[in-house]
């Protein structure tokens, strides 16, 4: 029996593998969406949009809605897990950190939120439905179902 670092490790060098494959080839509408749902490990919606390239860690602790839209340059570091609901639009050179130096939990975006583009949101992270982060924001804290931040409130 095979201990749990070892099949992180595993997974880690798999979906490496599988992100090269994605973010450096040219592919069809249809292969990139046969390797993102490797990369998740379960079948992507025909509904989600992801412009590449896109970065993850493991992948696999990545739940997505319906009709999602991620923009390109994105990072999703999700050890700790990331859930994501439906009609969500992340914007680009977003990172959702669920690791940060020794504070570690889980990011919940609820749907119909908006995340414009270069969001840093940290860790334990719940952004509330119909939300909208304004681009440049470092998310701390949760946020209320249908606020708007700005950069200023999120620092």
């Amino acid at each position: 029996m095979l201990n749990k670092v070892n099949v992180d490790q595993r997974l880690l060098e798999q979906n490496q593998r599988l992100l090269q494959h994605l973010n450096t080839s040219c592919l069809n509408k249809r292969q990139v969406k046969q390797l993102l749902s490797e990369i998740f490990g379960h079948q992507l919606d025909d509904s989600n949009q992801f412009l590449l390239p896109f970065y993850s860690d493991y992948g696999r602790n990545i739940k997505l809605g319906k009709n999602v839209s991620v923009s390109c340059n994105v990072m999703m570091a999700d050890k700790a897990g990331i859930k994501i609901g439906d009609n969500v639009e992340i914007g680009s050179g977003t990172s959702l950190l669920t690791i940060d130096g020794e504070q570690t939990g889980p990011i919940v975006i609820d749907s119909g939120v908006r995340i414009g583009g270069n969001v840093i949101v940290l860790p334990n992270v719940h952004i509330g439905a119909h939300a909208v982060v304004s681009a440049g924001s470092i998310v701390t804290h949760g946020i209320p179902v249908g606020e708007k931040y700005t950069r200023r409130k999120c620092r």
